[in-house]
């Protein structure tokens, strides 16, 4: 892979230059695209760990992204210097402040596929095609091909996030917002189809997928477009290898969410104020400790320990990066940059010890068994509405599917001329893009559990 294509600001599905004159470079208008979408804006109300939380401290899918994008472009600038000192040949392209947005911008876009209800709405999705009596006699008699059902019953947000900023957002034009490839093959953690996803292949990149067929065409162009090198496997298993700069978006991913959960936890009373220094001991130093205890209070003492711990994560990073530059090249590669970094294991407690306390405290798996039912109820409604449609028309359809119908924003009232795989994917697209408040109070009142 060669710097010059991965960094380039070609746009998908747009290849003349812009008309405009714009003081904006191309990298830094993806930036902006992508904070004016309304895809963007609902995760303000999706979950990062505690669902429909009342408290205004904790974090929200949006204001986690927003930590992320920050983290992010650090990185992404500081890792700029290290590509031109390795590959002296990306001197040229490889700007620190173009690299930094270009990393920012897939991090603010990193969760924007999320469904409600965070990774408890991914399996509520994937169990509803997978496992209930009214998702697999629909996928049994659907005629789909095996990618199609794959990516459905394994139903991923980061291929869902592909699919907002390529068609969804702007679906009468073809590439969606029109982002610049270099962003969204860093935006791609999983660049393959569902197919190709193999948990058990130690490589870190095919753990999951990063698109689904709808938009296998697109992907493909943006892997061509950057120059990805592409796996062995061809047709609906294909798979190409990351995109350097994905492994800082999930380095910073990583840190933020290994570090911020915690203090959401510590927040909300369920990590204590002793458990969280102890978790930041391994970066803490005497002057450190002595500028803490000069803070107000224990909160302030938190946040200040939390500063200091990511200012270290981020320089071990930096450094690992550098070090790993060539076998992501080559494709050689494939593993957690925060793997490999000194004190891995100790950073690896913050996650163990959230898993411990803070992902299941009752209050969030309460949440989550709701969330189940919620969208297991509105799969099954609006699919079944969907289906009636097809199969007796707007004339013969039920006054109950008419109704329901009515209420999918911009659904095609005649989904005859749709193959089955598209009605579903209507379907996961309405239920997916809500928040949690709406997704409960929409299904309360289809089920007339309450009034609007």
């Amino acid at each position: 892979m060669q710097w010059e294509r991965l960094l380039t600001p070609q746009r998908l599905g747009k290849r003349a230059a812009p008309e405009e004159t714009d003081p904006r470079s191309e990298f830094t208008r993806d930036n902006d695209r992508i904070v004016f979408s309304s895809a963007f804006r609902r995760m303000q109300d999706k979950t990062q760990v505690f669902p429909l939380a009342k408290s205004d401290y904790v974090r929200t899918r949006l204001t986690h992204s927003l930590e992320v994008a920050s983290v992010g472009r650090s990185l992404g600038m500081r890792a700029a210097e290290r590509i031109r000192r390795v590959c002296p040949e990306a001197a040229a392209v490889a700007q620190p402040d173009e690299v930094g947005m270009i990393v920012a911008s897939a991090c603010l876009a990193h969760d924007i596929g999320n469904p409600p209800f965070g990774h408890a709405g991914e399996s509520a999705i994937q169990e509803w095609f997978s496992r209930s009596p009214e998702g697999r006699e629909f996928l049994s008699c659907s005629g789909m091909s095996a990618a199609e059902r794959a990516d459905l019953q394994a139903f991923e947000g980061n291929a869902q996030g592909f699919r907002i900023l390529t068609r969804l957002q702007y679906p009468q034009q073809r590439g969606g917002m029109h982002l610049t490839a270099a962003m969204l093959a860093t935006f791609a953690k999983y660049p393959g189809a569902s197919t190709a996803a193999d948990p058990a292949s130690g490589a870190t990149s095919r753990h999951k997928f990063g698109y689904m067929q709808s938009e296998a065409d697109l992907f493909e162009e943006v892997a061509s477009m950057t120059g990805l090198s592409r796996r062995s496997g061809r047709g609906a298993g294909a798979a190409w290898y990351r995109h350097p700069l994905a492994f800082l978006v999930e380095a910073a991913d990583d840190i933020c969410y290994h570090v911020m959960d915690i203090e959401d936890g510590y927040k909300a009373g369920v990590v204590s104020h002793e458990q969280l220094l102890d978790l930041h001991q391994p970066w803490r130093s005497a002057h450190i400790d002595s500028r803490a205890r000069e803070m107000g209070t224990d909160a302030q003492k938190a946040e200040f320990y939390r500063a200091k711990t990511i200012g270290k994560l981020i320089d071990d990073v930096v450094d690992q990066f550098e070090a790993c530059l060539p076998g992501m090249l080559d494709g050689s590669f494939d593993r957690e940059l925060t793997v490999g970094i000194p004190r891995s294991t100790e950073f690896k407690r913050f996650k163990e010890v959230a898993r411990d306390r803070v992902y299941r405290h009752q209050a969030v798996l309460e949440i989550e068994a709701c969330g189940f039912e919620v969208i297991s109820g509105l799969l099954s409604a609006f699919l079944g509405a969907v289906e009636d449609n097809a199969a007796r028309g707007e004339q013969g359809q039920s006054v109950r599917t008419r109704t329901l119908l009515h209420l999918m924003p911009g659904a095609h009232r005649e989904f005859a001329a749709f193959s089955p795989y598209q009605r579903a994917l209507c379907v996961t697209d309405f239920v997916s893009g809500m928040t949690d408040t709406y997704a409960v109070e929409f299904y309360q009142r289809i089920r007339g559990i309450s009034l609007p």
